[in-house]
């Protein structure tokens, strides 16, 4: 199973696609982590990576697709992968297929969580955490069963991240969506987008993507 899931920030995508790593035995890969496991790993590939974004560059799609094409092949990858922030343009798309066609691979899904974006910034804005264990909460949806006090330590100090304000969240919304539709749209024309609505609870939400993936068909 080779999936592509999409979603917003704070749409919950790395949590489903944890998810679905146990549930499915697939591998969840970031291109994120992959580079920096490469660069860690003193790879050929790795070091050029490495002076490049040292060099403040954005690291050239072929590079990026290259790193990809020796993730999948490791042997944790042989019952597929989820493939998680890649790709970000119509130009990584066909890179992408061009390789997985070299491999004999193709994709079986490309899901989108489907968000509304005024909900979305009151969840983002809502969160934050415990500044000892790293717990989360939020304002309206999970707030402490003591007030002011973490449920798992007793630590009554809380924290939120800077970019966690309406203004900024908006702005990443906005981007994330002109982003993805031209990439939307290319899959759709082979067939293979399906969607997921994002707004339901987290059980929901896996809920639907397991029924999709085992139908093979379009959640609505």
């Amino acid at each position: 199973m080779r999936l592509i899931l999409f979603g917003p920030p704070g749409a919950g995508k790395g949590t489903q696609a944890k998810v679905l790593q146990q549930k499915l035995g697939i591998v969840q890969l970031a291109t994120g982590d992959m580079l920096r496991a490469e660069v860690a790993a003193g790879s050929e590939l790795g070091s050029e990576a490495d002076a490049i974004m040292k060099a403040g560059q954005l690291v050239p799609d072929a590079l990026v697709v290259g790193i990809i094409a020796m993730r999948i092949d490791k042997d944790d990858c042989r019952n597929g992968f989820i493939l998680d922030g890649f790709p970000r343009t119509v130009a990584q798309a066909e890179a992408l297929d061009l390789m997985l066609r070299e491999k004999d691979m193709t994709l079986d899904h490309v899901i989108s969580m489907e968000v509304e974006d005024d909900a979305m910034i009151e969840r983002i804005c809502g969160r934050f955490t415990c500044t000892r264990c790293g717990a989360g909460y939020h304002e309206r949806f999970q707030r402490p069963e003591v007030e002011g006090v973490c449920d798992f330590c007793g630590n009554t100090e809380f924290a939120r991240r800077p970019d966690d304000n309406a203004e900024t969240v908006r702005t990443r919304l906005k981007a994330y969506h002109a982003e993805t539709k031209p990439i939307l749209e290319y899959y759709k024309k082979r067939g293979l987008v399906r969607s997921v609505d994002g707004m339901a609870a987290i059980e929901n939400v896996t809920k639907q993507l397991e029924n999709l993936i085992a139908e093979g068909g379009q959640v609505d």
